[in-house]
């Protein structure tokens, strides 16, 4: 069986890991490429926004104890998973958007006022009626030598962001390893590997989501020679 190779930092490869079991798809393994710290920031004025928006879930699991100063403005939360790490962060969640930042936007007043706690490798909104004033509370470290990289030769490779398909290539060059053997299961356009012609398949997922992007890759395993 062809492994699905989950290249998302901890602790969300492990959770996509266990997801992709309580869907009853086998051969799931991680190989995170990245590794997320916090970094210093200094929490704004609240009385500046009406919400905050909270693209990924690392905000509220490394912003620490600035986020107390926050605790008094809704979410804006992208995705359940974002939504349950910032209501455990002690924060109050007001929308859930299931299809990634743009639909939730679209689904907010014009005029709100957005304190967007992201990590430094920011992937600014393709279009908003809104202010948005990002503020970096994590980065995205890449690990120069992921061990097990062999193992994504012939595998289904599942690409979460923009960096990780770019990175994805990197290491395939780097190490020499055959593109034309990897399926890439990608989150959305945005994220997939650049030189698509060169890898066996390139397939983006239905829905910005967990759920969808691990659906896909069992497809691609499913319907691979």
């Amino acid at each position: 069986m062809r492994p699905i190779l989950l290249l998302r930092p901890e602790p969300g490869a492990s959770l996509s890991a266990a997801r992709a079991a309580d869907m009853g798809i086998e051969g799931v393994e991680t190989l995170p490429l990245f590794k997320v710290r916090p970094i210093d920031w200094t929490p704004p004025d609240p009385k500046r926004f009406d919400a905050i928006l909270m693209t990924s879930a690392n905000a509220a699991r490394h912003g620490g104890e600035g986020l107390k100063a926050l605790r008094h403005l809704p979410v804006q939360a992208v995705g359940e998973s974002t939504a349950a790490a910032a209501r455990a962060a002690g924060l109050m969640v007001d929308e859930i958007g299931s299809g990634g930042v743009d639909a939730l936007l679209e689904r907010l007043p014009p005029d709100c006022r957005l304190l967007h706690l992201a990590g430094q490798h920011r992937r600014a909104p393709a279009s908003a009626s809104q202010t948005i004033v990002p503020l970096a509370v994590y980065s995205s470290v890449t690990r120069d030598d992921p061990p097990g990289l062999e193992r994504l030769a012939g595998a289904i490779a599942v690409v979460h962001s923009p960096r990780a398909g770019k990175r994805l290539a990197e290491l395939c060059d780097r190490e020499g390893i055959d593109k034309s053997g990897i399926a890439v299961a990608s989150i959305s356009e945005d994220a997939c590997p650049p030189d698509r012609l060169d890898w066996e398949d390139v397939a983006v997922a239905s829905a910005p989501r967990d759920r969808e992007l691990l659906q896909l890759a069992a497809h691609l395993r499913d319907n691979s020679a």
